[in-house]
């Protein structure tokens, strides 16, 4: 199995894959063309066959303490599960709910947004790339660890003449869950398993892409490489989770072809590696998509604790794949990175304490004095 090593050096990834000591540059060049294509194609589909001007949608103005806003209703989309287009039905928030800071980031912010977009262009790019080398004869490369590869002796599964894929966590990564995070934002309580399993029941026609997705979904596809998605919504709920995918615009999404599931390789695990050397028996995955270390690695997983999976991240020999074969997306809300105490995440010998704080003086004072 080959193995690599890298160095970051301006914007070029160095990376030596040593397979019969073939080394190969891999650059990390600006994304382009991805918005402007898609968006003409759609604008050529909308009009085909049309003879008569588009008719505004219904806009209403809106009061708000910043000023007026002129407010566009927009048209309901189809239902993913196939069947009639009912009247929405909208929750109600109880009165005075505040919204988590973390969800008012991920599902409220441009800046959020911006990310999304920001990391879907540069997958577009760098799929772009490898799937120019396959066509013009170059080799291929996985980025998907081996079963004896280690976080600080990477080694990859093989590529050979497989087809190119690309593997997408959903949760966050490629899908929003705003039905469910709108409702959780509402309750009290820890995470409850069996609520969540309900969510994925039901809640295929409340959920959004993540910005950036489709476009960059729908470009790969356009070059010949597979999107293979790998989850840990149950498979029991195939069906539903296709219809969330494939509603949102994110398919085609098929259970058992592009679409795995927790149950897929035989266990109840969470862990994704198993199934990742399965789904890379049958492609050469050249990219991973994810909002959470183990959606790349479950040896990330190893060591639960926040120092050791932050230098592991970005202090051993995989810190290269970072933008260029592996791609994260932000989610301040759920997962593997919330934890860490004070003293995790503020180094002691970063702390400062403000001159101008008087109520700081006594104690620097009286610890000063201390014999």
């Amino acid at each position: 199995m080959p193995s690599a090593s890298g160095r970051l050096l301006g914007g070029t990834v160095a990376m030596a894959l040593l397979s019969g000591c073939v080394a190969a540059a891999v650059p990390v060049v600006a994304a382009g063309g991805i918005y402007k294509s898609s968006q003409d194609a759609k604008k050529r589909k909308r009009n085909r066959g049309r003879q008569e001007a588009p008719q505004p949608a219904p806009s209403a103005t809106v009061q708000t303490p910043e000023g007026q806003w002129q407010v566009t209703q927009l048209k309901q989309l189809p239902s993913p599960s196939g069947v009639p287009d009912q009247p929405p039905v909208t929750a109600t928030p109880a009165a005075g709910v505040a919204v988590p800071p973390g969800m008012q980031y991920l599902y409220g912010s441009g800046e959020a947004a911006a990310l999304s977009v920001q990391a879907y262009q540069a997958l577009w790019a760098y799929v772009r790339n490898r799937a120019l080398d396959r066509k013009t004869g170059s080799s291929a490369w996985s980025v998907v660890l081996s079963r004896d590869g280690t976080l600080a002796a990477p080694k990859f599964t093989a590529c050979e003449q497989k087809p190119l894929a690309v593997v997408l966590d959903v949760d966050e990564t490629a899908l929003l869950n705003l039905g469910y995070e709108a409702s959780d934002a509402q309750r009290q309580g820890a995470y409850d398993e069996k609520r969540w399993d309900r969510w994925e029941q039901t809640g295929a026609g409340k959920v959004s892409a993540v910005p950036g997705a489709v476009d960059a979904l729908q470009a790969a596809r356009r070059e010949g490489v597979t999107v293979v998605f790998n989850s840990n919504r149950l498979a029991a709920n195939a069906a539903q989770t296709e219809a969330a995918l494939n509603g949102a615009g994110l398919g085609p999404a098929e259970h058992g072809k592009t679409l795995w599931l927790r149950g897929d390789d035989g266990t109840t695990s969470s862990a994704k590696d198993e199934r990742r050397w399965q789904i890379a028996e049958r492609y050469c995955v050249i990219a991973l998509v994810g909002d959470q270390l183990g959606d790349f690695t479950d040896l990330f997983n190893k060591d639960p604790n926040p120092v050791m999976r932050r230098n592991a991240a970005t202090e051993t020999m995989i810190a290269p794949l970072w933008g260029a074969g592996w791609f994260m997306l932000p989610n301040p809300v759920y997962g593997s990175g919330l934890k860490g105490s004070f003293d995790e995440v503020f180094p002691a010998d970063k702390r400062w304490n403000d001159p101008g704080d008087a109520s700081a003086a006594p104690a620097r004072l009286s610890i000063d004095a201390a014999p």
